[in-house]
């Protein structure tokens, strides 16, 4: 199987896996009732959906319903059908994200960084210091939400990591490889504190966590970068290109 197809299956078992997924027509939406971040709301349609105008009007009022944004992250090549099904129903392209992928034996080191210590979280001080790097790094104010801490909390627990790293004592950055599916990891919500940002920090902690998920049985990990700029700090550490997913969603107005 190619591998940007066991990326898409890896996520879509998840998705399924989830106590509060929704199943609409040919679609499955990941819903976080306690987490309303887009990233962790969005829909994966079946492989080789070719949804109707009514299946996305429902898919449509079940995210409204819900109180989330339309909105679908999945490969083209995965359903081809459904991106032009969608700009026709007036969804909008957010970006088309490259998809980068690493296996053992690829990582490599990166810079040291002076007084960096990489641990996993185990109190809840612990978890709640990870969760509002990741929080106030995605653009958030005030406190995370709940979902924040239990994603980190899952990881952690069910064979992924979760990892949080400080300077000096000091909580400097977060992330996390998602549960494996089938020996595929994600690592996603890395965010580097503001007063660390362009010192490594990132880097190493993904390194980390990479490293950390290969131990633990892991055969790939992947990830989504944020910018080109990212996805350059991913290269220097190991991860190559295996293709292309879009993020599309429908304006709230």
């Amino acid at each position: 199987m190619p591998l940007d197809v066991d990326v898409q299956t890896h996520a879509r078992t998840l998705t399924l896996r989830s106590p509060d997924h929704v199943r609409v027509g040919p679609f499955v939406i990941r819903y976080n009732p306690e987490w309303s971040l887009k990233y962790a709301n969005y829909a994966i349609p079946d492989r080789g959906a070719e949804p109707t105008p009514a299946e996305l009007d429902a898919l449509t009022a079940a995210f409204r319903e819900l109180d989330r944004m339309p909105r679908l992250e999945f490969l083209p090549g995965w359903a081809p059908a459904v991106e032009p099904a969608l700009l026709a129903a007036g969804f909008t392209v957010e970006n088309r994200a490259p998809i980068l992928a690493c296996a053992p034996g690829g990582v490599l080191s990166p810079k040291p960084v002076d007084g960096l210590v990489m641990a996993e979280p185990a109190t809840d001080a612990e978890f709640d210091a990870a969760a509002l790097i990741q929080h106030l790094g995605y653009g958030g104010s005030g406190e995370p939400e709940a979902g924040t801490v239990q994603w980190l909390r899952t990881a952690a627990a069910d064979g992924g990591v979760a990892a949080l790293a400080t300077v000096d004592g000091t909580p400097a950055g977060a992330g996390g490889c998602s549960v494996p599916v089938d020996g595929l990891s994600e690592l996603a919500g890395l965010a580097v504190a503001a007063g660390f940002r362009r010192r490594g920090v990132g880097a190493a902690l993904s390194v980390h966590l990479t490293e950390t998920a290969f131990a633990r049985g892991c055969r790939v990990v992947w990830l989504e970068p944020g910018d080109a700029d990212v996805e350059r700090i991913y290269a220097g550490i190991g991860y190559r290109r295996i293709g292309e997913k879009l993020n599309i969603s429908l304006d709230p107005a």
